[in-house]
């Protein structure tokens, strides 16, 4: 499954108020390449060009939206033994 949307569950959990901006969250489980992980991804909706005005449904799409394009081109590396 190469479609990230197909092989993944992308789930909202919330919208959170922080000092620095207006959160959506989501966690994200899924198996690429025999490889399974799990991830919590949030976006700070004015970057996903939504007002906090919009309806729920509105700024949780296109948060989501964001959040995979981000998370597939997101590069991963290990830390390795002597930095843990």
């Amino acid at each position: 499954m190469v479609d990230l949307a197909e092989n993944c569950v992308i789930r909202f959990i919330n919208i959170s108020r922080k000092k620095d901006g207006i959160y959506a969250n989501f966690k994200v489980k899924g198996e690429r390449g025999g490889v399974t992980f799990a991830a919590s991804i949030s976006v700070e909706i004015s970057t996903a060009e939504v007002d906090p005005g919009d309806p729920l449904e509105k700024i949780i799409e296109e948060s989501a939206k964001m959040a995979v394009r981000e998370f597939k081109r997101a590069d991963f590396c290990f830390e390795g033994l002597a930095n843990i």
